[in-house]
């Protein structure tokens, strides 16, 4: 018998090869991993080589199940990421009002500080302005003992010039008002005497006096001690000689008490 070549069209149909048959099964599985839907496969494929199929089924499935699962991974260190970096965030806002806090805090103090300061500060200025304006007695809690133009043998002028306080020697006799000393030294009949120019033009003496605390050029203020009462120069007994003066020379005495009381000095 001869043997040839069997026509193109003739001849037994050959089965699917099993290259065929897995790319198939491997189709199937894709299709239900994307979709969730079982197509319609080819029976004879799956029941020609349902080993290699099952085989090829498994290992779809897997990877799915990995793939679902390192993307939840990702997905969950990302969200915490997120939320670290949103707690830092926070975190480094606070500290940042919180030095802000204490910033303004500082500052408002330090202003309040610088505040009184400055207030006190005025008020101690004006409180020695006051003072500086204020006059006060010669003598603290004596009374006046001989008057003004009072007349007598025992004044060249035929009359008292000036006041006499009452005063035992050493007592304290204080400048009273503010001004620079014009005369310290011994002055005739007033013995050892002090003469003050104020502020306002006038001027004071003091005479009579055993020692004395300041000298010529010196500036004094109200109540500061100038030297201390005795009985020098022409005087019958301890005592505080007070005058006021237009001017710095004997002749130009006004009236003492009507003087201090005109600066707000009681007597």
């Amino acid at each position: 018998m001869a043997f040839g070549s069997r026509p193109a069209g003739s001849g037994k149909h050959r089965g699917s090869s099993r290259l065929s048959k897995k790319t198939a099964g491997y189709a199937g599985i894709a299709a239900i991993a994307t979709t969730g839907v079982v197509g319609s496969l080819a029976a004879p494929a799956f029941a020609a080589d349902n080993h290699s199929s099952n085989i090829g089924m498994d290992n779809g499935l897997g990877a799915v199940v990995v793939a679902d699962e390192l993307a939840g991974d990702i997905s969950e260190q990302a969200d915490a990421q997120h939320r670290a970096a949103e707690h830092a965030a926070a975190k480094a806002q606070a500290e940042a009002d919180a030095k802000q806090k204490a910033a303004e805090a500082k500052r408002l103090a330090e202003a309040k500080a610088k505040a009184e300061r400055e207030a006190a500060e005025r008020a101690a200025r004006e409180e020695e302005r006051k003072r500086l304006n204020t006059f006060v007695a010669p003598v603290d809690g004596s009374y006046v003992s001989t008057q003004y133009h009072a007349g007598g043998g025992m004044w060249s002028s035929g009359s008292h010039t000036g006041i006499d306080f009452h005063a035992a020697s050493g007592t304290s006799v204080h400048a009273v008002g503010v001004g620079t000393v014009v005369e310290a030294g011994w002055g005739g009949a007033y013995g050892n005497n002090v003469v003050i120019k104020h502020n306002d033009g006038t001027y004071t003496q003091y005479g009579h006096m055993t020692s004395l605390n300041v000298s010529v050029g010196q500036q004094v203020t109200p109540g500061q001690q100038i030297g201390l009462s005795g009985s020098t120069g022409n005087s019958s007994g301890p005592h505080l000689h007070f005058e006021a003066r237009t001017g710095s020379q004997y002749g130009s005495d006004i009236d003492p008490i009507a003087y201090l009381r005109s600066h707000g000095v009681e007597l």
